[in-house]
């Protein structure tokens, strides 16, 4: 067995979980390539919501998805993932964060770790048993340390019996590369 990097294994999570038909939340946009990938797991049936609070990103997201003609099963919301429990009222059954900032924009613009907290916490109630958050914790930048030590503490405090959490990592790689912290939900949470 060839040890995944990052991103496919990432990828390899969500497959294993989405089917066809299903909800599935994109909570970071960015350039709209999982938001795109998502939408051929969910096929013509599901549906897909993706987050941004940068109108750029919607913009590059929605015109991805244009010429992928998978823009009639995707909701674009320019809003912090921090509210989507405001959009979104159905089970979902997976949802991907890449936190940290859009490539090849303002950098000072990042996830910090209370919205993403939020965005998981209203995530979780929304999640089918069975279903999977998946975030991809890039925190080689100004924030993203605070952010990432954030995140730690809060999944490590889930309790065992509602969720199984998983990091997946890479430990003598340098500068700082990004790693997956996995939460499948066990069962619903009393």
């Amino acid at each position: 067995m060839k040890l995944k990097r990052v991103l496919p294994f990432a990828k390899q999570l969500l497959m294993s979980t989405v089917e066809p038909g299903d909800i599935v939340v994109d909570a970071t946009a960015g350039n709209g390539h999982d938001t795109l990938f998502l939408t051929e797991l969910v096929g013509e049936h599901g549906h897909v919501y993706a987050f941004d609070v940068q109108a750029e990103a919607i913009y590059a997201t929605t015109k991805r998805l244009e010429e992928a003609n998978k823009l009639e099963i995707t909701t674009l919301i320019q809003d912090g993932h921090e509210n989507l429990h405001l959009y979104i009222q159905q089970k979902v059954s997976a949802g991907i964060f890449n936190l940290g900032y859009l490539p090849g924009s303002n950098h000072e613009i990042i996830t910090t770790g209370a919205s993403t907290q939020q965005a998981i916490e209203s995530l979780l109630q929304l999640l089918k048993v069975g279903g999977i958050i998946v975030l991809v914790v890039y925190h080689g930048h100004q924030g993203g340390k605070e952010e990432k030590d954030s995140i730690l503490r809060y999944v490590q405090s889930l309790p065992q019996s509602f969720v199984h959490v998983l990091s997946y990592q890479f430990l003598n790689q340098q500068n700082d590369p990004p790693f997956i912290i996995a939460i499948e939900k066990m069962k619903e949470q009393k």
